[in-house]
């Protein structure tokens, strides 16, 4: 079956219209046709299934067959705050198969060995929207504007918050000190990791270190890493 992704559709409605970029894909890309059924996502855990009315490939118009408010809802929420890479398809990879495996929200963080200072959300917004369609995910991550470190770490800490780094210093396994079921915030360096002063004030406001394993990855690599775990551990 089809998925479109709609997210000002609200649960109450028994009617919906797609929006023209849609109603083009589906009438006449697609060549849905009056009867044929779709489903539906609004990216907070609406799944809708609907049956075309009105194959117009400017305004097609749906009945509401029925609704599933929390879709495959996870018990946990899973934050990475990850700094932009060099390469940017490396970025987007990251995003793509992040939100395949499951994610709830991504900040990107500029440090101080940043090599890449910016990036175009609405662009990588439409690489997470085209994953969480291809996966069939109800629940679509917000990704947040670029915002440098200090002021990352500065706006104060939600749930448990871990930084992932290579520097010495006493460094915990994730599955040794993540709590299933839990809010989570972790923390990824760029090319060349975080600084000494970085750590420590992510430290100091309440981060705690992490190790990843013996290997050296790379941001991304590390990024996605620490997602998958978070996810098989809340699995088990």
């Amino acid at each position: 079956m089809h998925l479109f992704y709609t997210p000002d559709i609200q649960p109450s409605v028994k009617q919906y219209f797609l929006n023209e970029e849609e109603s083009k894909h589906c009438a006449r890309v697609l060549r849905l046709n009056v009867g044929d059924e779709i489903q539906l996502i609004d990216g907070r855990g609406g799944f809708y299934v609907a049956r075309i009315k009105d194959a117009h490939p400017k305004r097609t118009i749906l009945d509401i067959v029925s609704v599933n408010e929390k879709y495959q809802q996870r018990n946990h929420y899973l934050h990475i705050a990850v700094a932009p890479t060099k390469n940017i398809e490396r970025l987007e990879w990251f995003l793509e198969k992040a939100t395949e495996i499951g994610i709830d929200e991504i900040s990107l963080i500029i440090c101080q060995r940043s090599e890449r200072k910016e990036a175009r959300v609405d662009r990588l917004n439409r690489i997470i929207t085209s994953a969480v369609k291809q996966s069939i995910k109800a629940y679509h991550p917000v990704l947040n504007e670029p915002i440098p470190f200090a002021k990352f770490i500065s706006a104060g800490l939600s749930g448990h918050g871990f930084i992932a780094h290579c520097n010495p210093g006493a460094k915990a396994s994730l599955k040794s000190v993540l709590e299933t079921g839990s809010k989570n915030t972790i923390l990824i360096g760029p090319e060349g990791d975080f600084t000494e002063n970085e750590v420590v004030a992510a430290l100091n406001a309440g981060y705690k270190a992490i190790t990843l394993g013996e290997s050296r990855l790379r941001t991304e690599t590390a990024a996605l890493e620490a997602c998958f775990e978070v996810n098989f551990l809340n699995r088990l």
